[in-house]
């Protein structure tokens, strides 16, 4: 009898041990996507290096514009994206003050012809430098080079002495590249319009007041102290200036007074930044926005050589503020199949914008200065509004990598 009872408690025992003792089920290998693999690494030497060889075309042509800042964008940390992206405007004003100061004295010697030359030396010399960037993390494994992707997020932790994140890298492969149908989707449609407004408006105004500039230098304009009639007058002393391609040159106080208002391209910066990091981007460019519609109609007033160049000084701060920002946001809010798009539509309405802004800044301005004052004002309005009213805030959102991430 207790023979038994002790093989009973035995057997008991074994079994209880056996279970005790069972293998844990192997754990779930760890993995991360390119949004935490950029977080984690953060900012560092990769991106200082980025932004210097980015920046050193900082005069060029918009469409590298673009590519430079979508690529800068995919690259950033999220939080970083709202300071160094206005930064990037240190470059476009340094190119600027270049050209100036090359044209005041370029063209009074060797004419526009060989400044036009001059400054396409810089750019051609820096395509070599665009090999040593390399392609953008995110794009790669949209398209399933993944191998790719880890390659490029390794060699910017390595430079930034940084870490990769613990894992495999995982992303979803996307089944289909943007196209233009989507950008004219329902989850887009009203974005899309309303950027492409503000982009074709914000255009518009910046160059109508680099044009403007000229113009009101040039002819006098400002609270009519010449009229047209008494310019041609003056022109036509000359047999050259009866050509219908003359054109007035600049005196050195000009050359001042452009490099003057170009400068307010950086003067607003700081406060930029801090409305698009605080404010958020929808709230900080519509109320730049508003002040650019109020100074423009500000430029009627009567005043002096000094008033003249602060108002202007300030309409160049306020449209650099519009670009910094609707930049930003049209690269953040698009995902990564069709940012490219995005931005290249948008810039697309850019270009319609600053062809149009001749025509006001050099043809109605001098049939009537007041009417080219509020057309610029009115669409700066229109713009304000659009900008206001947009569906999403991006700030401190993260970039999303297809159209099923976007709520």
């Amino acid at each position: 009898m207790a023979t038994k009872q002790t093989e009973s408690v035995t057997i008991i025992s074994l079994r209880k041990l056996s279970l005790e003792t069972r293998e844990p089920p192997p754990k779930e290998s760890k993995t991360f996507t390119v949004e935490d693999a950029v977080e984690t690494i953060g900012f560092g030497r990769f991106h200082i290096a980025l932004f210097l060889i980015m920046g050193s075309t900082g005069y060029s042509v918009p469409p590298p514009f673009l590519f430079r800042l979508i690529i800068k964008t995919e690259f950033l940390p999220t939080k970083y994206r709202g300071y160094m992206l206005p930064l990037s405007q240190v470059f476009w004003l340094a190119g600027s003050l270049l050209i100036i100061g090359l044209a005041s004295v370029v063209i009074p010697t060797i004419g526009w012809r060989w400044l036009i030359r001059i400054a396409s030396i810089p750019g051609i010399i820096l395509i070599l430098a665009f090999k040593f960037i390399p392609e953008s993390a995110r794009f790669n494994v949209s398209t399933g080079n993944t191998q790719a992707a880890l390659a490029t997020l390794q060699r910017i932790a390595k430079m930034n002495r940084s870490v990769m994140p613990e894992g495999t890298l995982v992303e979803p492969i996307l089944e289909k590249r943007g196209r233009f149908a989507d950008l004219l989707d329902a989850k887009y449609l009203r974005t899309t319009l309303q950027i492409w407004v503000i982009w074709l408006g914000i255009s518009f105004a910046y160059y109508g007041v680099i044009l403007a500039s000229a113009e009101l230098l040039e002819r006098d304009l400002v609270c009519g102290s010449r009229s047209e009639a008494e310019v041609v007058v003056t022109v036509m002393d000359t047999e050259e200036s009866q050509s219908p391609c003359h054109c007035h040159m600049f005196a050195p106080s000009d050359y001042r007074t452009m490099i003057i208002s170009t400068i307010g391209e950086i003067a607003l910066n700081p406060v930029n930044i801090l409305g698009i990091n605080f404010l958020g981007r929808r709230l900080s460019l519509s109320i730049t926005m508003g002040c650019t519609a109020l100074f423009f109609l500000l430029l009627n007033i009567c005043t002096s050589s000094a008033g003249l160049i602060g108002f202007l000084f300030m309409l160049r701060a306020l449209v650099a503020a519009n670009f910094n920002t609707i930049y930003i946001y049209t690269a953040e809010v698009y995902p990564t199949m069709m940012r490219a798009l995005g931005m290249g539509t948008s810039g697309s309405l850019c270009r319609i914008g600053a062809m149009v802004a001749p025509f006001i800044s050099q043809v109605l301005m001098s049939a009537s200065f007041l009417g080219a004052l509020c057309l610029f004002s009115s669409v700066c309005v229109i713009c304000a509004i659009s900008a206001f009213t947009l569906p999403i805030e991006t700030k401190g959102r993260a970039l999303q990598v297809s159209d099923a991430e976007i709520s």
